[in-house]
């Protein structure tokens, strides 16, 4: 697997207490991403899949309050056969997995009997204005969806909130996702920052990105008016 981070977190990437491995590459190029660090596949560096497990084995007891071991990135789906080798051993060793996704693999739905917690991001409702601003669409991410909301997959959606981007059509959002059964589904709102600002080499792109208190206001009393649960990390 190559690697460019990795460390322990509290609640933010899955339940609990967790061992975070951060996957290096990523097929979007988000102008607003906070680890563009990992986005090329060969940041960070090699490590043999029997390593990343005897690792996991090996802070069994760190992982208190329901924790585990989360994958993320970059985009952890990309590593699509080492991440599938890693998880099926996790769960032999019954250790809790996670993974967070911008939902974008065809290959997602195999994966997803080895993950105790899917956490998925889902930038925006229209693939065009999606595609502007990080280079793919949301076809796939539809697709995955409303598979899980179709097959009852339990999975907490995050939509980070960015000012001209995404933040002033919240009712758009509802609807789209109130179109499916989402008993199993959660929503949680991620406003902008900028703490990967400075990691960025290139151009950093967002000069507005901030939203207002109401802004996040509206998305949360949207949501609620259409049945839709949302929570925070």
């Amino acid at each position: 697997m190559q690697i460019f981070a990795k460390g322990f977190n509290f609640s933010q990437d899955g339940p609990g207490n967790r061992l975070v491995y951060h996957l290096s590459g990523c097929n979007m190029r988000c102008i607003w991403c906070s680890n563009p660090e990992g986005m090329d596949k060969s940041a960070g560096k090699s490590v043999l899949i029997k390593d990343v497990i005897a690792e996991s084995v090996s802070c069994k007891p760190m992982f208190f309050s329901g924790g585990g071991v989360t994958f993320t990135g970059g985009e952890a789906t990309l590593q699509y056969e080492e991440l599938l080798q890693v998880l099926i051993a996790l769960k032999k060793e019954n250790i809790n997995t996670a993974i967070e996704t911008n939902g974008t693999s065809e290959k997602l739905q195999i994966i997803l009997p080895y993950i105790d917690h899917l956490i998925m991001d889902f930038k925006h409702y229209d693939s065009d204005i999606l595609k502007k601003y990080t280079g793919v669409d949301n076809e796939i991410i539809k697709k995955n969806f409303e598979l899980n909301c179709k097959n009852n997959v339990k999975q907490l959606i995050r939509i980070p909130l960015i000012n001209n981007v995404n933040s002033d059509f919240p009712e758009k959002f509802a609807e789209y996702f109130s179109s499916f059964n989402t008993e199993n589904t959660v929503f949680e709102f991620l406003p902008y920052h900028e703490y990967g600002k400075e990691k960025w080499k290139s151009a950093y792109l967002v000069t507005d990105g901030f939203i207002k208190p109401e802004v996040l206001m509206k998305f949360n009393a949207t949501f609620k008016n259409y049945g839709l649960k949302i929570t925070k990390t």
